[in-house]
């Protein structure tokens, strides 16, 4: 078990319906992306196997790995990236910009589905693989057909990302808690960024909510919690004294 403190605390868990970076993280940890930035800033395809445009720039096709699963156990299919790339460009507003360009979708068979412009529009990759909030997380097609506006249910924070979300073990104000998803299919590149093989090395995350810095900084240096995400800079020279510590 890796016990790790936050930023924040994790009040909700709907990374399309807020902008919020807790929640972002929390996304990264339980969905995954079509696309994804590396160190280097080049968009790298993620969910993706292969991917087109037409010589005119109006229709995207974009054929999933092979493999993909929901983590309840169902493949992931281009209906639900259909229906997760229309929520998230009603509340994105980079989204909102490409999808003005967007006449429709079109999903060709289980892992292929193709995106129709009314127009070229230069930034459909960059748009797909944008790291920050709001991220486009691809959903089950049942999730991501609920309102835009509205927040998904617990139940439904269904993902096929590296680790999978445990409702029943939930505590805001306290802890939210992971499992290593054993469904979960690395890419076979080396992690860059936030591309290439996400490998889960531990079986359990927790994140501790410690509201007081100094509270979070004695439990690092007592080893009941091993990462602080934030720690307060006032207190750094503390942290820099203890050998059994690193700062990076």
């Amino acid at each position: 078990t890796l016990r790790f403190v936050p930023h924040s605390d994790v009040k909700i868990l709907d990374p399309i319906w807020t902008t919020a970076y807790v929640q972002r993280a929390f996304g990264y940890m339980v969905w995954d992306v079509l696309f994804a930035l590396d160190a280097n800033y080049e968009v790298k395809p993620q969910m993706v196997d292969t991917w087109s445009v037409s010589d005119d720039k109006l229709t995207w096709t974009f054929t999933l790995r092979e493999g993909l699963v929901w983590s309840d156990g169902t493949p992931v299919t281009g209906e639900d990236c259909i229906a997760s790339i229309k929520r998230w460009g009603a509340r994105d507003s980079m989204g909102q910009k490409m999808m003005g360009s967007v006449a429709g979708f079109e999903s060709v068979d289980a892992r292929t589905f193709k995106m129709k412009m009314k127009e070229p529009y230069g930034l459909v990759l960059q748009s797909l693989g944008k790291p920050s909030s709001n991220v486009p997380f691809m959903m089950p097609k049942k999730t991501a057909d609920t309102d835009p506006m509205t927040q998904i249910k617990v139940e439904d924070v269904i993902g096929s990302g590296p680790f999978v979300f445990v409702a029943k073990e939930w505590k805001p104000g306290e802890k939210v808690v992971f499992l290593k998803n054993t469904t979960y299919k690395p890419r076979a590149e080396p992690p860059s960024g936030l591309a290439g093989g996400k490998v889960a090395k531990v079986e359990r995350i927790e994140w501790v909510s410690i509201p007081d810095s100094q509270t979070a900084i004695n439990a690092l240096m007592s080893n009941e919690i091993d990462m602080i995400e934030a720690p307060a800079h006032d207190l750094l020279p503390v942290l820099e004294k203890d050998k059994n510590v690193d700062i990076f």
